[in-house]
């Protein structure tokens, strides 16, 4: 319900709920200060912008930016991803059908295959590519002509990218996650291009479960204006709000099914922890990669959960959170279920 990732059915919603203007992009003010430099630079240069790196947590708006991006530059726009090129030859294919000044947007950058990614290098920087004809002994190189471009790389995982693939972007931004108030801004502006009436306090309501995340905000206010439309609310309060976030089962921390499965399951079964990833993925039920990259680093964030060398383990405040009170230091000590 409140994972980042978009869900097929929501992506016309969302990309109409997308600014154009960097000047209605709520949030990221030093991303959004350094961009609009360098755009406005270009602009005045007349020449392609360049390259971009964003990175940061999944829905955040690192897509939206490009969108931006290409807009304030007047270019077109091609969209891919790092899982899609695959091979030297499928960049080579994209980047020598761009057009001048055009902006190539790659979502999950650091997902490229390595041949594409020493391809992209000399394209990056030189504005060519070297195409391969033959095999063996009589292969030979042709270079290709590029017209100048714009990149913009996206990843949730900065990390992973190579150094020399990283150090020809001429600008880097990492994007955080947003203040209650900025989250606040974003569903104000939302709820208007979806006719919905909420009160102050509703859009505060759903901004606290929303896990930091432009994404899952709108995500919530769809999922209570659905509610508030069929229960006949036309102004959307607090406890509004929080009925209808309650019957999606997301609680007043914005956490969801699987969180509370993870948090309950290490208090319930197992006294908090520690407990392997292996074993808490068996007992709530999900895959441990779904475990360990949708719920872990929320819960993480939060202060909810704590990964060590021996395991995960739950903190003081999830059992204030799930109501429970945590075992005493003497019998978590002679449990069974400790060294688990």
């Amino acid at each position: 319900m409140v994972g980042a990732a978009p869900a097929v059915e929501e992506k016309a919603l969302e990309a109409a709920l997308r600014p154009k203007a960097l000047d209605d992009f709520v949030g990221q003010t030093t991303v959004r200060t350094q961009l609009s430099l360098v755009l406005q630079s270009s602009r005045m240069r007349n020449t392609a912008a360049d390259h971009v790196l964003l990175s940061g947590p999944p829905g955040l708006g690192k897509t939206t930016l490009a969108m931006i991006i290409a807009g304030e530059m007047q270019a077109a726009l091609r969209i891919t991803s790092g899982p899609a090129i695959q091979h030297a030859g499928d960049l080579a294919a994209i980047l020598s059908s761009l057009t001048d000044g055009e902006v190539l947007f790659i979502d999950e950058i650091h997902r490229m295959s390595r041949p594409a990614e020493e391809m992209l290098y000399i394209a990056m920087e030189d504005f060519r590519v070297d195409i391969i004809v033959g095999k063996g002994a009589g292969a030979t190189s042709i270079p290709l002509e590029l017209s100048p471009f714009t990149l913009v790389g996206a990843t949730t995982r900065a990390g992973l990218l190579p150094g020399p693939l990283r150090d020809r972007f001429g600008f880097t931004g990492h994007l955080e996650f947003y203040s209650p108030e900025e989250l606040q801004k974003v569903l104000r502006r939302s709820a208007g291009m979806l006719d919905t009436q909420v009160t102050s306090e509703g859009f505060v309501e759903i901004s606290s479960r929303s896990r930091g995340t432009p994404r899952i905000a709108n995500r919530l206010l769809r999922r209570v204006r659905d509610w508030a439309l069929v229960h006949g609310v036309d102004l959307v309060d607090i406890e509004a709000a929080s009925q209808a976030l309650d019957t999606y089962e997301v609680d007043s921390l914005g956490l969801d099914r699987l969180d509370r499965a993870v948090l309950e399951a290490l208090c319930k079964k197992f006294r908090g922890g520690p407990v392997g990833l292996s074993t808490l993925a068996i007992l709530v039920g999900e895959e441990t990669e779904t475990v360990e990259t949708v719920a872990e680093p929320y819960l993480v964030r939060e202060g909810l959960l704590a990964r060590t060398p021996r395991g995960r383990v739950a903190t003081q405040a999830a059992w204030e959170h799930l109501g429970l009170t945590p075992p005493a230091e003497s019998d978590e000590k002679t449990s069974p279920l400790w060294n688990e």
